[in-house]
Formats: C-alpha cells, structure tokens, sequence
C-alpha cells in the first residue's frame, strides 16, 4: 500500500510542477474539501510547504459553517494566498435548469467571472475520474474555450504522461492533478500523511432522524445532503468504501434531477 500511495503522490507532483512551470498565471480552486485539502498537500510537498499560487473559493455564500470554519483554520496554518470570489446569486442563472442543476450553475458562472477578471491562463482542480461517470473522460491537462466551454469530444491525447498546454488566446487549461485516484486512494493517503479534514465527513447522530450520518462530498448546503454512515474517524471510513455499494455522490441533490443535468454543468465549465 506504501507504494501505490508513492506513487500516485509522485505522478500527481510531476502534474503540479510541469503545470506551475508552463502556465502563468495560474491558481487552484480549492472546495474545502477532501480531495481538494488533499491536493493543497501535495502542492504544499511539490513546492516544499508553500503553495506559489493563489487559492480560490468559489463563495456562494452557502457553504456550510463548519466548512467556512476549516478553511480559516488552514489559512492561518499553512499560510495560504486565498482568494473568496463571490458567485452571482442564483436569479440569474438559466430559469430552464432544475432548481438544484440551477444552484449549481452559480460556481460554473463564477469561475467564469473570475477567469474574466484574474486572466488565469491555468486553473487546478482536485476531480477524480471515478467520482462521476462524465468526469472519465476528462484529461490530465483539460483545454476550455474563450467562454468556458468543454468538449469532452475533442480533448488532446495524453500518452506516456506527455501533455500539450498551447491552445488558442483567450482559452485556460484545467489541471486535474489527482484524476488517477480514487476516493479511498484519498482517504488512504489523509491517513497516512495525517492530513487535517472538515468535521463533517465524520458520522455523528442526527437530531431529527436519530441515525448516524456523515457527508460523503461536501456542497452547497441547500443541495447536499448526509448519508448514513456510522463511520466516525477515517479507519471506519476506509473500511466502509471497500464494501459500499453507495454512491460517493449520493448526497448531491442535482444528480437525482435529469440525466443530463451534470452534463449540462459539465459543458458550461462546471468543475
């Protein structure tokens, strides 16, 4: 096990480095979350415990308190250059959408009012291939058009990890560093370098239902919900991922909408 989590580490830092060496200026969308927390550490051990960029929230003023508490925590600990940009509020998103699709289109076009005004010609992003079925096709270096846009049916080929980061004036490259992981490869890795994580990925009783429940992935308050779980600390979460059959994204209300509702976000530039 030593060796896989070695490697994957060492393929996701030689991502991390050929990107910062390639691209400027660039940043790191940071979710506040597991896989996001666990990629700032491995920015942090590319870099030699700093991170040489900035790290952006997409605020959408609903994130959850104990996520806005974890992130002051680790701003102050590791000193981190973070960035708050508001997202526009939700009346002005796309009325067509189903109402969770709609919400979460707020980060999509505040990513793009963000790349408007910063200019990022590089943008890092902790998604997995196995977190989402539209996600497996993505690419290690993720070219988006002027507006944001994705085609998942024209993406350059990545063979013998040799990727191409010249695209077109105007366009940005997406940075997917920890593509090749999966969610236990996450937890296995927090465990072992002791990575700090929110509190709500932990299982505690709920007051209303009395069960215990723990997020999986953590959104938007108003469109993420808890699954039960039992599971308590991060030993209890490993063991729990080798036997579930439950999705990772169970808790994401958008994906019980449409069929195409992830694909819709997907194609606008959502993360």
């Amino acid at each position: 096990m030593h060796n896989y989590l070695d490697e994957l580490e060492s393929k996701s830092i030689y991502i991390i480095r050929e990107a910062y060496n390639r691209l400027h200026p660039m940043a790191m969308l940071w979710s506040i979350g597991k896989d996001s927390t666990a990629l700032l550490w491995l920015v942090r051990k590319a870099f030699f415990g700093r991170v040489p960029f900035p790290v952006v929230l997409l605020d959408t003023g609903m994130e959850m308190q104990e996520v806005y508490d974890f992130r002051d925590m680790l701003i102050k600990e590791w000193d981190l250059d973070c960035i708050t940009h508001m997202c526009p509020p939700e009346e002005e998103m796309d009325e067509t959408l189903p109402p969770a699709t709609r919400a979460a289109m707020r980060k999509t076009e505040g990513l793009k009012t963000l790349l408007t005004e910063k200019q990022y010609k590089g943008v890092v992003l902790g998604i997995r291939r196995d977190e989402q079925g539209l996600r497996a096709k993505e690419r290690v270096f993720s070219p988006r058009s002027i507006d944001g846009e994705w085609d998942f049916k024209d993406q350059p080929p990545e063979f013998w990890d040799q990727y191409k980061t010249e695209f077109p004036e105007g366009a940005h490259l997406r940075i997917h560093p920890i593509l090749h992981w999966t969610e236990v490869d996450i937890w296995r890795y927090i465990q072992r370098e002791n990575i700090p994580s929110c509190e709500l990925y932990f299982a505690r009783k709920d007051e209303e239902t009395g069960k215990m429940m723990r997020y999986r992935s953590l959104g938007e308050k108003n469109i993420t919900f808890p699954v039960e779980s039992s599971a308590s600390n991060i030993e209890e979460i490993i063991e729990e991922l080798e036997t579930t059959n439950t999705s990772e994204r169970a808790g994401r209300s958008m994906d019980k909408e449409t069929e195409d509702s992830f694909e819709k976000l997907r194609k606008a530039g959502y993360m």
